[in-house]
């Protein structure tokens, strides 16, 4: 009897956006979560992430999804879908980059605050894109937490040449509090990525 050996994998793109975030392509069905961390009402510094994913060549990537999670203000992630509905924050948020005119990816949230001592505000992020086999894990640490961020266990990992790659840097001159964060698949300015 012959043994049979497993298949070869598919890459993830570019139909999971579709999939997974109809509702950004003014598709019928109801996607199961958007680009809002934070419902307006929630606790705590009301903040716009923005950023594009970039391949390899530098050019900008139109169908990447990226997921996002992250604790509240007070460094809790919500316990129940009661907590979710009382309090207006959710903790995740999804969104795909095929849906924006610049092909970018904008979250709205809060600022977390520190899940513990030893770890400066963050958000963890996913990312799935066309040619992808696996998605990547990153995270967005935020300019204006030096202190924090020099303690931070995680980030003390990376290399010191290569952090700026994580952090989140706030846009001058906005009426509300925006932060950039681009994402750099490949190359020289690429984002530093988690074996998780």
């Amino acid at each position: 009897m012959t043994a049979l050996k497993q298949t070869p994998s598919q890459t993830v793109g570019p139909y999971f956006a579709y999939g997974l975030c109809p509702e950004q392509y003014n598709f019928d069905l109801k996607s199961l979560f958007t680009p809002m961390v934070a419902d307006y009402e929630a606790a705590g510094e009301h903040i716009t992430i923005i950023g594009q994913v970039f391949d390899g060549d530098g050019k900008v990537v139109g169908d990447a999804m990226i997921e996002v999670s992250q604790v509240d203000s007070e460094g809790r992630y919500p316990a129940s879908r009661d907590e979710v509905k009382e309090r207006g924050f959710r903790g995740f948020a999804r969104v795909g980059t095929g849906t924006d005119p610049e092909k970018r990816f904008i979250v709205e949230t809060v600022k977390p605050g520190r899940a513990n001592e030893a770890d400066a505000p963050h958000l963890n992020v996913i990312v799935t894109m066309r040619g992808m086999l696996l998605h990547t894990f990153t995270r967005i640490y935020f300019d204006d937490e030096v202190a924090a961020n020099a303690a931070d266990p995680v980030l003390r990992l990376v290399p010191a040449e290569r952090r700026e790659t994580l952090i989140a840097r706030r846009v001058p001159g906005t009426s509300k509090t925006v932060y950039r964060f681009d994402i750099f698949m490949q190359g020289e300015k690429e984002t530093v990525f988690f074996d998780l």
